[in-house]
């Protein structure tokens, strides 16, 4: 990690971050995926609004603790369409932004990555001749 930051440095990058996400929220219309890239957006401001807030109480060291905690419970969807799952995606983009911006030694973030969980395929759905386990079939 490079110099730590102060409180106010963290601040002040989480706020430009949050000005950019803005502006992308505002331009989702123009995009080939409108409602998909304002999720994208939301959710990265919120990931931005909710790591200031943290700011605001703790130490740079526990915030980057904090989002790296953050960034380990978020499931994988790498691999999923461009339009699917936005809202993971842009929290994901939003918490390596902020790995970026404190400088975070790229080891800590792929080791977070690493015990990042799968994410849940939906259950398969029954043919109409199969009976749920338990009951009878019909």
């Amino acid at each position: 990690m490079k110099e730590p930051m102060t409180t106010e440095q963290l601040l002040q990058g989480l706020k430009h971050y949050r000005r950019i996400a803005r502006q992308d929220m505002l331009r989702a219309p123009e995009t080939p995926h409108p409602d998909a890239f304002l999720q994208h957006a939301e959710s990265r401001r919120g990931i931005y609004v909710a790591l200031g807030s943290y700011a605001e109480g703790h130490a740079p060291a526990e915030v980057i603790a904090h989002a790296l905690t953050l960034y380990q419970a978020l499931p994988f969807v790498t691999g999923t369409a461009e339009h699917e799952h936005p809202e993971i995606k842009g929290q994901e983009n939003a918490l390596e932004n902020f790995f970026l911006l404190v400088g975070l030694d790229p080891k800590a973030r792929r080791e977070a990555r690493s015990r990042r969980p799968k994410l849940s395929a939906p259950a398969p759905e029954r043919p109409a001749d199969v009976a749920a386990p338990g009951q009878p079939v019909p």
